[in-house]
């Protein structure tokens, strides 16, 4: 639950095109959306487009937490193994994409801890800012995929 003023936003998206235009065209023709008891309206709206990527190093911001386990225990940034998590899962993708590791990864700031529950489990992590030496086929894959664990679930989503 969030608190908002009524000049508040609420932001909704998806890293794929497809389904980020449905979005769009949904919106495009409402006044207001209703969301349970609450009805908001829409005073006009927005779409945010990442540029290309390229090669080399890049900075990638969550818009949501970032989820990474080790040995069972849920990571933040700033814990042992976080990067060395993270850079793991980095790696497990670009193998399963067929592309180069990234290098280098740092974590260049992080957001409060964040708990949530999905389906009757709880998911823990923070949004990072990171940057990384990648190839830009990985990083335009990362933009839809997400970093860290649980990305299906809307975790890892980057800005």
């Amino acid at each position: 639950m969030y608190t908002t003023s009524a000049d508040g936003s609420v932001w909704f998206g998806s890293p794929v095109p497809e389904i980020a235009s449905v979005l769009v065209a949904a919106l495009a023709g409402r006044e207001e959306i209703v969301w349970g008891a609450t009805r908001l309206r829409v005073r006009g709206f927005s779409v945010d487009v990442s540029p290309p990527a390229g090669d080399g190093p890049v900075e990638l911001e969550t818009a949501t937490p970032v989820v990474i386990k080790y040995e069972g225990r849920d990571l933040l940034p700033g814990d042992d193994h976080y990067v060395e998590g993270l850079e793991r899962n980095l790696a497990h993708k670009a193998d399963v994409l067929g592309l180069p590791v990234p290098h280098s990864l740092r974590v260049l700031e992080s957001g409060p801890r964040r708990r949530f529950v999905v389906g009757g489990a709880p998911r823990i992590g923070a949004q990072v800012r990171i940057e990384l030496d990648a190839d830009a086929r990985l990083v335009e894959a990362l933009q839809s995929w997400g970093l860290g664990w649980e990305t299906i679930q809307g975790f890892g989503w980057i800005r």
